[in-house]
C-alpha cells in the first residue's frame, strides 16, 4: 500500500511544469491571503496546507465551500488568492466560490486531476494532477490522490517560503511552544543566572576551587581575572591530570586556556549541537553583545572581553526532551 502511494509521488513529482511555476508566482503576489479550500478527504488536506502556509510565513485560512453559500464567502476578499483542491474537479459546491472570485477579480489556482473539468475551466492557474491508482483494493478510497494533494500543497508552501526569505527567526516568532518553540529557544532562555556561575579566580587554591565545582553542581569551574573575564576553564578531567600536586597549586596552574564557550542568543538546537561536537558536557554562556566567541570548526576563537552571563549543562537539553 505505502509503495503504491510512494510511487504516485514519483509519477506527481514528474508531472509538474510551467503550471506549476506560475502558480507559485500567483500566489506569492497575494496581498491578502490564501485561501484554500476542499471538501471531503480534499477539505482535510486544504486545511493541513492552510496551517503550514501559515507557520511558513504566507498568511493563510482555510473556506468550506460548501459553507461558502450560507455567508462565509465574506472570508474573501479582493487582495486574496484561492488555492481549491478536488480530485474530480467537477465538485458542484465550488460553483458559487467561483462566481464569486470573478465578480470580484480574485484568482484562483486550482488543483486537480480532472482534465476539462469545471475547476480546470474556472481557474486562473490549474495544475493537474496525474490521476494515480488509489491505494486500497477497490481504487476507491482517497488515499494516493490525497498524499498527492498533500505533497504538492507542501510544495507550494515551501517555495513560498524561500522566496519570502522566511528564516529560523520567523519560526520562532510563529511558534513560540512546543517542540519546535523549544528547538527554537535561545540559550538566554534555558541558560542557569549569574547567581549559579561556578567562578573563581586566577590565584585560588585549589582546595577552594574544588569546593566551588562541588557546590554549584556543574562539575567545572570558570576561571575569571580581576575584569571579571573568563580566561580558563577546570574540569573533571583537569584535577586528574594535576591530581598528584593538587595542594600546591592554583586555579591559574591547573585550567585550560581558552574555554569552549555559548552565546546567549544561539538557539538552542545550535547550543546543543555544538556541545555534542565538542563531547563537552557543560559550556560557559556569554552575552551576544560581547565581542566575544566564534565557534569555528569547534574551536572558540576568543576575541576581546568574555564576561560570563550563565552557563548551560547537557541536562537542560535532556529534562526538555531536545537531546
Amino acid at each position: 500500500m505505502i509503495g503504491i502511494e510512494a510511487r504516485t509521488l514519483d509519477q506527481l513529482a514528474a508531472s509538474l511544469d510551467r503550471n506549476f511555476v506560475a502558480a507559485c508566482e500567483l500566489l506569492g503576489l497575494a496581498a491578502g491571503r490564501i485561501v484554500v479550500a476542499g471538501i471531503g478527504k480534499s477539505g482535510h488536506i486544504g486545511r493541513k496546507i492552510a496551517a503550514t502556509f501559515a507557520a511558513t510565513g504566507s498568511p493563510a485560512i482555510y473556506l468550506h465551500p460548501g459553507e461558502a453559500a450560507h455567508g462565509d464567502l465574506g472570508m474573501v476578499v479582493e487582495g486574496d488568492v484561492i488555492l481549491a483542491f478536488s480530485n474530480s474537479g467537477n465538485t458542484a459546491e465550488f460553483q458559487v466560490l467561483f462566481d464569486h472570485a470573478e465578480k470580484r477579480g480574485i484568482p484562483v489556482v486550482g488543483v486537480t486531476s480532472g482534465a476539462g473539468s469545471l475547476m480546470q475551466r474556472r481557474s486562473t492557474v490549474c495544475i493537474l494532477i496525474p490521476q494515480a491508482r488509489e491505494a486500497c483494493s477497490s481504487n476507491i478510497a482517497p488515499t494516493s490522490s490525497t498524499t498527492q494533494q498533500l505533497a504538492l500543497g507542501d510544495a507550494l508552501a515551501m517555495v513560498l517560503m524561500d522566496a519570502n526569505g522566511f528564516s529560523r527567526d520567523g519560526f520562532k516568532e510563529l511558534h513560540p511552544g512546543g517542540a519546535i518553540g523549544l528547538r527554537l529557544a535561545s540559550v538566554g532562555q534555558l541558560m542557569h543566572g549569574r547567581d549559579k556561575l561556578p567562578l573563581v579566580d586566577l590565584d585560588l587554591p585549589m582546595e577552594e576551587v574544588i569546593s566551588q565545582m562541588t557546590s554549584m553542581g556543574f562539575g567545572i569551574a570558570g576561571v575569571v581575572d580581576l575584569a571579571g573575564r573568563l580566561v580558563g576553564i577546570i574540569t573533571d578531567g583537569d584535577l586528574r591530570r594535576h591530581f598528584r600536586a593538587l595542594d600546591q597549586l592554583r586555579a591559574r596552574d591547573v585550567m585550560t586556556r581558552r574555554p569552549k564557550v555559548v552565546r546567549t542568543g544561539m538557539m538552542a538546537e545550535d547550543a546543543l549541537r555544538f556541545l555534542n561536537d565538542t563531547k563537552i558536557t557543560c559550556a560557559f554562556v556569554i552575552a551576544d553583545d560581547e565581542d566575544c566567541c566564534v565557534a569555528v570548526n569547534d574551536e572558540a576563537m576568543v576575541n576581546g572581553n568574555q564576561l560570563p552571563v550563565g552557563i548551560i549543562h547537557l541536562h537542560d537539553f535532556l529534562r526538555m526532551g531536545l537531546a
